[in-house]
């Protein structure tokens, strides 16, 4: 078993990051995709069109412990890139103004990912589609408190400019090098 360092890409709605993760992949890296997508498909096939919206804790906790198990994961590479993290349920969370518990934030708590790369909002390819609900205003402040969540649990954020996806992804492999 190979000690895989963690590497978290994250950021508001349609800021790039799948992008980059389809990118990495290409690229013959191991890569563990977003998640939220599936459980948001999942909710609309049983008549629950916005599931966060409408039960926003139980929906963080089923996703929480997803992206857990997925974070704890045995890797057999040396590098795994994640879409989206942990620790970015409580984020939206707060965006909402949910009040987070204390069960929440231990869980949380023993997550820390080796490097965190967050992509700013970027009008230009931003889109909205049938599990992106959030307007680029809403973008932008989930951006900001996710954020203020990764601080929070001190893990160190580089914000990762706008520029072509190939760009990009150097420059994130710069810093992993």
């Amino acid at each position: 078993m190979i000690n895989s360092k963690k590497i978290l890409i994250t950021g508001g709605p349609g800021a790039g990051k799948t992008s980059l993760i389809y990118e990495l992949k290409k690229r013959n890296f191991n890569c563990e995709h977003e998640i939220v997508r599936s459980l948001t498909i999942e909710g609309k096939k049983n008549g629950n069109d916005q599931a966060f919206l409408i039960e926003p804790l139980e929906f963080t906790k089923k996703l929480l412990d997803l992206r857990i198990n997925q974070f704890n994961k045995i890797q057999k590479n040396e590098i795994t890139f994640y879409d989206r993290g942990v620790h970015d349920t409580l984020a939206y969370l707060k965006y909402i103004n949910v009040n987070i518990g204390d069960d929440l934030i231990k869980k949380c708590l023993k997550i820390k990912y080796n490097r965190v790369f967050v992509l700013p909002p970027w009008e230009k390819i931003y889109q909205r589609d049938d599990c992106r609900y959030e307007s680029f205003k809403e973008s932008k402040k989930i951006f900001n408190q996710i954020i203020k969540t990764y601080e929070y649990f001190k893990m160190n954020t580089i914000i990762l400019k706008q520029g072509t996806i190939e760009d990009r992804v150097d420059k994130i492999l710069s810093y992993i090098k």
